[in-house]
Formats: structure tokens, sequence, C-alpha cells
């Protein structure tokens, strides 16, 4: 079968598209044949080998959500059957999907609902449940509140613009870093959006909120914007921090927000599967819910074949796509 694997950690370039074995299900597990593979920017950290709840052993296949027909069944598969057209999260956090095959565990393995296509389907894990519990499960939003999403053009981003809106916040503010995901964002229902890269971003911010601050902020940024974004907040503001993408490590001051009451929170969609997992898995009842419904739109900005594994990770890292980026292992490239 075909995958793009790395052999050594470091730039796009790593990822090469080559051969390898078919890999074989083994108890409790099945073989998918893959039809779409999401890309996550979990796949770049762990691709330059960036702190990572799990480890990426050499040679290593990155990719963490897949969708696509059962083809082999392994013992103990439970109601999983051959035939059956599923989506996944894989196991070993997220090894495997840049591939013809993966095997995934049947306890990660759901079949693919009437009305998704597999494309919107390998998008939910990651993006769709990160977006839906950091407002939720972990934020607590209230209707009327004001949202600050960071990232607002990005996958996790558009799903959060959606949900924070279907939710009743009385704002929400989309801060993305060109006019395209702007203006997207406010396609998808935020009442204004910003440029967070623009130095009066944060002025931007006390204006919109009549100087009283914003009372959720999504942020997946780090660094500076990690910082600005806490500046932002109003009394009884809770950010909520799910990454790091620009891998600057800032040191927060936890007393400097003590005394509008304000909250950091983290959120890592694997730990919410191990920890509470009948929780993650209500949350993702909902969300495919709310698609199934019409109240959101999964937003795909890119569908590449998977030899162009690549170019998909250059177009993230450069935040070229609105959406999310998928790959077709069996798409052949023009």
């Amino acid at each position: 079968m075909k995958v793009a694997r790395l052999h050594k950690y470091g730039g796009p370039d790593v990822l090469v598209y080559e051969d390898a074995p078919k890999p074989k299900p083994g108890p409790g597990e099945v073989l998918i044949k893959v039809e779409s593979v999401s890309v996550n920017f979990a796949d770049v950290v762990r691709r330059n080998n960036d702190p990572y709840p799990f480890p990426s052993p050499l040679p290593f296949i990155p990719g963490s959500e897949v969708a696509g027909v059962v083809e082999v069944v392994g013992e103990s598969a439970g109601n999983i059957k051959e035939g059956m057209t599923v989506f996944a999260s894989l196991e070993n956090g997220g090894a495997g999907g840049y591939a013809q095959y993966a095997v995934a565990k049947t306890g990660k393995v759901i079949p693919l609902p009437e009305g998704l296509t597999p494309d919107q389907a390998c998008s939910l894990v990651v993006a769709g449940m990160t977006a839906l519990q950091t407002l939720t499960d972990c934020a607590h939003l209230q209707s009327g509140e004001t949202v600050l999403v960071q990232a607002a053009g990005g996958g996790v981003g558009t799903y959060a613009v959606q949900i924070a809106k279907h939710l009743g916040a009385g704002k929400v503010i989309a801060a993305a870093s060109t006019q395209a995901k702007r203006d997207l964002a406010l396609k998808l229902g935020a009442h204004h959006a910003i440029d967070y890269t623009a130095p009066d971003w944060g002025d931007q911010l006390r204006v919109l909120t009549d100087g009283k601050g914003v009372d959720v902020v999504l942020e997946a940024t780090g660094g500076d914007v990690l910082t600005q974004s806490i500046q932002t907040m109003g009394p009884f503001g809770r950010i909520v921090v799910f990454g790091a993408a620009s891998r600057e490590r800032k040191s927060i001051n936890p007393y400097a927000m003590l005394g509008l009451n304000q909250s950091l929170i983290t959120y890592y969609v694997g730990g919410w599967f191990q920890a509470r997992p009948q929780q993650a898995v209500a949350a993702l009842l909902r969300l495919i819910g709310l698609i199934k419904s019409g109240a959101i739109q999964v937003q795909i900005g890119h569908i590449l074949p998977l030899s162009r594994a690549a170019e998909a990770h250059r177009i993230l890292a450069a935040r070229a796509s609105a959406g999310k980026i998928i790959l077709k292992p069996w798409l052949q490239a023009s």
C-alpha cells in the first residue's frame, strides 16, 4: 500500500510518499480501506517532534482521523462488520492515518451517519469536538456572552464560530490572519471579524466589547497571541487553550488573572475519550446532530491526494486554508 511517512523529523518535505506493508488487524481491531483522512495541526506538531501527549517513533505515519470501508475484521470486533462505511479515531495518539489502509480499535470506530460524507466525518473528532467541548464542557458558554475565536478560519475555528452562534452567544468575534478567512467567518455567523496580526487588534476588541472585554476565548496560537488574548478578557472571563501553533512558549502569571476571577483551561480531545468517554461520546453525538440538522456546516478548504501530503502541511503552516484539509489516499495526483 501507499503511505506518507517520515523517517526523520523536520519540515514538510520529510513526509515521503512510499510503499509500506499492508497492516493486519489484531483482536478487537479492524482494517479500514481509507477513503479520507483529515490533516490536523497535531500532525505538524508530531512531524516536528514538538511536545505531544504521545511519542512519535520513527518511521512514523501521521494522521489521527480517517473514514472509509471496513475490509477485515479481527476477533472480538463487536458490532463492526466487513463492508461497513465508518469513521475512526486511531490508536496511539494518531499514528497510521496517512495511508491507503489503517488499523483502528473497534471502540473508536463509528458507522458513518446517514447524510454525512467520509470527507465530513473524518473531521468530526479533532476539529469538531474540540470546538464543541471547548465552548460547552470547558468554558460553559452562556447565552448572551461574548466569544473570541482565534484562528477562526481553520478547521476548529470554522466549527467554533457556528457553534457559538448556535448556542446563543451575544457576540461572536472571529480573529483570522487573512481577509478571505475573515469573510468566511462572517458568512458562517460571526458578528465581527478582526486581524489578530494587526498591532492594534486588542484595541479593536475593547471597542467591540464597549470596554467590557470578552467572556470566552478559544486559543491555539500561543506566544504573544495567548498573552494578548488573556488581556482581552473581562471579569470572570475564561480562556480555553488547545494548542500552540506558533511553537512559542510563554509563561503565564495566574496572579494577574486573580483579581478579575479569570480562568485558563486546557483541552485535549484524547484525554476526554480516555478519562470521560461517556461525556466525549455524548459530545460527538451532539455534534453529528447539529450537522445533520443543518445548524452547522463542515467547511472543507482543500482536498488533495495523499501523494501531496507535504503540500498539505505547507498550506496548513502558511495558514492558507479556510476550513479543513482532506487527503485522499486513492486519488491520483493530477
